[in-house]
Protein backbone atom coordinates (compact mmCIF):
# COMPACT_ATOMS: atom_id res chain seq x y z
CA UNK A 1 0.00 0.00 0.00
CA UNK A 2 2.95 2.63 0.65
CA UNK A 3 4.68 3.74 -2.21
CA UNK A 4 8.26 5.23 -1.78
CA UNK A 5 8.55 8.47 -2.35
CA UNK A 6 10.48 10.14 -5.65
CA UNK A 7 13.85 10.96 -5.34
CA UNK A 8 14.97 14.26 -5.23
CA UNK A 9 17.35 15.89 -6.51
CA UNK A 10 19.00 19.04 -5.32
CA UNK A 11 18.34 22.18 -7.53
CA UNK A 12 16.02 24.21 -9.27
CA UNK A 13 12.81 23.18 -9.50
CA UNK A 14 12.78 24.18 -13.10
CA UNK A 15 10.35 27.24 -13.53
CA UNK A 16 11.59 30.51 -14.50
CA UNK A 17 10.18 33.63 -12.46
CA UNK A 18 10.50 36.27 -14.68
CA UNK A 19 10.89 39.72 -13.34
CA UNK A 20 8.26 42.37 -14.87
CA UNK A 21 9.64 45.04 -17.09
CA UNK A 22 8.41 48.82 -15.46
CA UNK A 23 7.13 50.93 -17.15
CA UNK A 24 8.51 54.27 -18.41
CA UNK A 25 6.76 56.19 -16.62
CA UNK A 26 3.09 57.10 -14.95
CA UNK A 27 0.63 57.18 -18.15
CA UNK A 28 -0.72 60.38 -19.59
CA UNK A 29 -3.84 60.71 -17.48
CA UNK A 30 -2.01 60.09 -14.23
CA UNK A 31 0.17 62.67 -15.14
CA UNK A 32 -2.65 65.52 -16.36
CA UNK A 33 -4.35 64.88 -12.45
CA UNK A 34 -1.33 65.10 -10.67
CA UNK A 35 -0.58 68.38 -12.54
CA UNK A 36 -3.88 69.87 -11.84
CA UNK A 37 -3.44 68.73 -8.33
CA UNK A 38 -0.08 70.14 -7.56
CA UNK A 39 -1.71 73.84 -8.87
CA UNK A 40 -4.27 73.42 -6.69
CA UNK A 41 -2.06 72.84 -3.88
CA UNK A 42 0.54 75.92 -5.26
CA UNK A 43 -2.31 78.22 -5.36
CA UNK A 44 -4.02 77.35 -1.59
CA UNK A 45 0.01 77.51 -0.41
CA UNK A 46 0.22 81.07 -1.77
CA UNK A 47 -3.45 82.52 -0.29
CA UNK A 48 -2.44 80.53 3.31
CA UNK A 49 0.77 82.71 2.95
CA UNK A 50 -0.97 85.99 2.40
CA UNK A 51 -3.47 85.28 4.75
CA UNK A 52 -0.40 85.03 7.70
CA UNK A 53 1.33 87.68 6.33
CA UNK A 54 -1.71 90.26 7.32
Amino acid sequence: MSQPLPVRTPGGSGRQHMVPEPSAGPSPALRARAESGWERFLRRAASDREESER
